[in-house]
């Protein structure tokens, strides 16, 4: 299956901004991360980000969408964050939306299994599944392409942004979306093996192969995440080499 996700405007989008100031695409981006993580301990998965993954262009929302409908993306999920005035208030809370016109019936499918999910792992009030005619879900009408915007609490709530700035509840909201995605799709989870024995992305495989033959790492797993205990572990190993080769050059 081919999914296509996205993380709403960039560092520098004016406007979308907590009233502290911290980017509405921070938030967006770590989500973005979790759902891609977990989508890759899934079977048959191919995954497409359309926003610029540094958070420094803020691409046109059609240069996003023509991304995913010229790769063939049977998922397209955009994922941002709300604000009612910019203003710090008690209102909040979590919404889904597609289409407002004739939205494809796989996205209202699409929509009811995320949703409740996203709810849940927040734990923020249900703002329900919605309409509108925002371009994210809108362009996708006519397209054999479930479609599905995500409004993961709001910015400018004393309540939301408590939970916002969890780095731990915001990887928990990519992977509801990711198990919402995965009941849609059917998809069926990676034995541990074969994660195991992944290959690095591209641009990380001489990375891959490095850390294998200097001894920092087995390469194994590489696209889980990394625990503090693990990084600690490859720092002393590298350390370790450095210091021998230092003794090994100067006797």
């Amino acid at each position: 299956m081919r999914i296509a996700v996205n993380a709403g405007h960039s560092l520098n989008t004016p406007g979308k901004r907590t009233p502290d100031g911290e980017p509405e695409w921070s938030f967006n981006d770590k989500v973005v991360r979790a759902i891609i993580n977990e989508l890759r301990t899934y079977e048959g998965v191919e995954i497409l980000r359309t926003d610029d993954p540094s958070g420094k262009t803020d691409l046109p929302l059609k240069t996003r969408t023509n991304k995913a409908k010229a790769w063939g993306a049977e998922v397209y999920v955009s994922v941002h964050h709300n604000a009612l005035s910019g203003k710090w208030g008690k209102h909040g809370g979590i919404e889904t939306y597609t289409y407002r016109g004739s939205p494809q019936p796989s996205s209202e499918r699409l929509a009811s299994l995320v949703h409740p999910r996203l709810v849940k792992a927040m734990g923020l009030r249900d703002r329900e599944h919605k309409k509108a005619n925002f371009h994210d879900v809108r362009v996708f009408e006519n397209e054999p392409t479930a479609a599905i915007l995500t409004e993961g609490g709001f910015m400018d709530s004393t309540t939301d942004i408590k939970v916002m700035r969890d780095d731990e509840k915001l990887k928990a909201q990519g992977a509801a979306i990711a198990h919402g995605i995965a009941l849609f799709g059917g998809l069926k989870k990676k034995s541990t093996t074969e994660k195991k024995n992944q290959k690095a992305s591209t641009w990380a495989a001489e990375a891959q192969k490095w850390v294998k033959e200097s001894g920092i790492s087995d390469g194994s797993f590489p696209h889980d995440p990394v625990t503090r205990q693990e990084v600690w572990v490859m720092l002393y190993r590298l350390n370790q080499q450095l210091h021998k080769q230092f003794n090994q050059k100067n006797p």
